[in-house]
């Protein structure tokens, strides 16, 4: 669904088209940039923005692949990130040569999603895993076993996404088979293992999961680390469980695709949202963990007040898997499924 912010950044598509540098269109999670920011990047820059969401990695890749976007920006998960690459789907805009570079933590410049960092800067990391409703459970939540071989207090009552990725990611990590495995024995107990779930779960989805998590209308949900802390942060009865096990990570880019046709603009941006302040705007909005320095005097979420932003326990970023590996993981969600 197409997004435009505020009233004030309308205006300014509107009173200042015939004025603007330029127009930038953003294909991104949808409600993932910080409203007044897009505002704001529009007035520093006289630049009508436009903003369409998508809610999978999936469908980002398939739009890519579709050829001629429009898109000027896009915000793929690293596994995703590295096969647009490997795709030529996207630009090498000289990442490392920008300012934004230099405000990347180390510890995420020059990672195998994009080892030369010519072609992406990061712009938000966290984790998927489950969260639950501390009024209908108090239960232990220390391992995925009570999420995946659920008693008879969460039977009937937990949800999965609609998508497999980091689904089967947490069911492979609770059962010690590598991430992108290549085995079908291994993927067979991956299988055998969801659908035994499958009679306790109550829906496959991903959509309105504040809602139906918030309301008791299930008591745990597969989900994402900030989207809890926000959640929790308005009231909501929610936590996140930190299992032994560990928990799936992603890291997101921003990246220009190939054909985009305001690329000028699209640095300008990414240089825009790698600035500490900005940083720090964007984390406090997204609730989710900065890959790029931050002010954190300012800093609304921290370990004391959103301690699911900060793990304790194992961390496994999602791969990039071969060919014959994602094919198992599609029959293993396409019988799970049926």
């Amino acid at each position: 669904m197409k997004q435009l912010y505020s009233a004030t950044a309308i205006a300014l598509c509107i009173g200042s088209s015939a004025f603007a540098e330029g127009k930038l269109n953003l294909y991104v999670w949808s409600e993932s940039i910080a409203p007044e920011l897009i505002e704001k990047f529009s007035q520093e820059n006289d630049v009508e923005v436009s903003v369409d969401g998508y809610t999978s990695n999936e469908d980002l890749l398939t739009k890519l692949q579709a050829g001629a976007s429009g898109y000027d920006i896009a915000a793929p998960s690293q596994h995703f990130l590295r096969i647009m690459i490997d795709e030529g789907l996207i630009q090498n805009f000289g990442a490392n040569k920008l300012a934004a570079y230099d405000a990347i933590d180390e510890r995420w410049r020059n990672q195998w999603w994009d080892e030369t960092q010519e072609y992406s800067i990061p712009v938000a990391y966290g984790t998927a895993g489950f969260a639950i409703n501390t009024n209908e459970y108090d239960g232990p939540t220390d391992s995925l076993k009570y999420f995946f071989e659920p008693d008879s207090e969460l039977s009937g009552k937990i949800a999965m996404l609609s998508y497999p990725d980091e689904v089967v990611g947490a069911a492979q990590l609770y059962l010690g088979v590598p991430f992108c495995s290549e085995n079908p024995d291994e993927m067979k107990r991956v299988l055998d293992l969801l659908m035994a779930q499958k009679e306790h779960v109550a829906a496959y989805s991903s959509d309105n999961i504040a809602g139906r998590l918030s309301s008791g209308e299930v008591t745990a949900h597969f989900w994402w680390d900030g989207e809890v802390v926000k959640a929790k942060a308005g009231g909501a009865p929610v936590d996140y469980a930190m299992t032994k096990e560990g928990i799936v990570g992603w890291i997101d880019s921003l990246v220009i695709p190939n054909g985009a046709p305001n690329r000028e603009n699209a640095i300008k941006f990414i240089e825009f949202m790698s600035t500490p302040e900005n940083a720090t705007t964007q984390m406090n909005f997204y609730a989710h963990s900065s890959p790029v320095k931050v002010i954190e005097s300012e800093m609304k979420y921290t370990a004391e007040n959103a301690p699911a932003l900060f793990p304790d326990v194992p961390v496994e970023m999602s791969r990039t898997c071969s060919p014959a590996a994602q094919d198992l993981v599609t029959r293993v969600w396409t019988q799970l499924l049926q």
